[in-house]
């Protein structure tokens, strides 16, 4: 087999507690064309120390402040020449020989990307669940678009990708992992992608992490990304609706995205207010819930996904709140008595 090169890049910052981990995970690969890039924030912990160790094994570090996690990537990104490129966060491991499986995958489907899984850990370690990989669904390229949740660390992307996808934009501090996905599923749509369930990453969950600590800027940075969507295509009644409904929007432009289909957009759009609808109730938040699901027009769903929006219609305006919690504990609690 000829080993296609592969360009690891991982930004890190005040990680020392976790770098080291991450470090020896990439080294241990054993990968035979292997570009692994560092790129610190001029951290002030004992990361420079673990960084002199292993400087050896890097065919780039540098040590030095950036604008953040997205800036970090982008030197990374900016120095890297392989034809498989992806960035591994200081505090995730890739698993045994996951570097071998991904240069198989894109040889044998000449895929432009290559979708993995995780193994998501609870600090400090103990194994929380599997996750199910990057969200796709077939021949629905709206609501790929408009859930968009992709596991990053497992998601490997071939150079000719990026190139049309540009760099990550220095402006998105915590989605832009979904801002790259979402452009990659514009340029190309739902083809050359391969998924696969194999088992990547080690995902760590931990008090320090952004996954964990700051949920709430998570929510803030998608709702004004879609909101930017709907206002660069001049749909003023969903830029106005999800402004309205959202906790808070921040002033936010998508770089790097030329105009789309517009009926293609309302799709994304409606999807959205979909994913926000179920994310509602499910918390049981019902009033929040019924004005997405009011607004949201079904007939640009799917048929799948225009039973789901009834099933989540009827269920939150005529099922007590009270109930469903309670039926939810009562589910939770079947498989804990069968154990018995």
């Amino acid at each position: 087999m000829i080993y296609p090169k592969i360009s690891i890049i991982t930004p890190s910052y005040n990680q020392g507690d976790f770098l080291e981990d991450g470090i020896l995970s990439v080294i241990s690969q054993q990968y035979p064309n292997l570009e692994y890039i560092l790129i610190d924030g001029g951290s002030t912990d004992n990361s420079p120390e673990i960084i002199r160790k292993y400087a050896g094994y890097f065919n780039y570090w540098i040590c030095e402040p950036d604008k953040g996690q997205s800036d970090a990537i982008n030197k990374g990104l900016a120095k890297a020449t392989g034809e498989i490129i992806n960035w591994l966060n200081a505090d995730d491991c890739y698993e045994p020989q996951a570097l071998f499986k991904i240069a198989h995958y894109f040889q044998e489907t000449r895929a432009k990307v290559v979708c993995g899984r995780c193994r998501v850990f609870k600090n400090p370690n103990i194994l929380s669940h599997i996750s199910p990989g990057t969200d796709i669904y077939p021949e629905n390229l709206a609501k790929t678009i408009g859930w968009a949740r992709t596991d990053q660390p497992a998601t490997f992307y071939h150079r000719e990708a990026i190139e049309k996808m540009g760099y990550l934009d220095v402006h998105l501090h915590y989605l832009m992992d979904r801002d790259w996905w979402v452009k990659y599923l514009f340029q190309f749509g739902l083809e050359a992608i391969h998924r696969t369930d194999d088992i990547l990453v080690s995902f760590r969950l931990h008090q320090q992490s952004k996954t964990v600590s700051q949920q709430k800027r998570f929510a803030l940075d998608r709702d004004s990304y879609y909101v930017a969507l709907a206002k660069m295509h001049n749909l003023e009644n969903y830029r106005q609706f999800l402004e309205d409904n959202a906790l808070i929007i921040r002033d936010y432009q998508i770089q790097d995205l030329a105009l789309q289909d517009i009926t293609l957009i309302k799709r994304i759009l409606n999807y959205y207010c979909l994913l926000k609808s179920e994310e509602h109730y499910a918390q049981s938040q019902h009033r929040q819930a019924q004005i997405y699901l009011d607004f949201l027009d079904p007939k640009l769903l799917s048929e799948e996904d225009r039973s789901l929006w009834k099933k989540i219609y009827w269920r939150n305006k005529y099922l007590p709140g009270q109930l469903v919690r309670l039926l939810r504990r009562v589910k939770k609690l079947i498989p804990q008595s069968a154990n018995h």
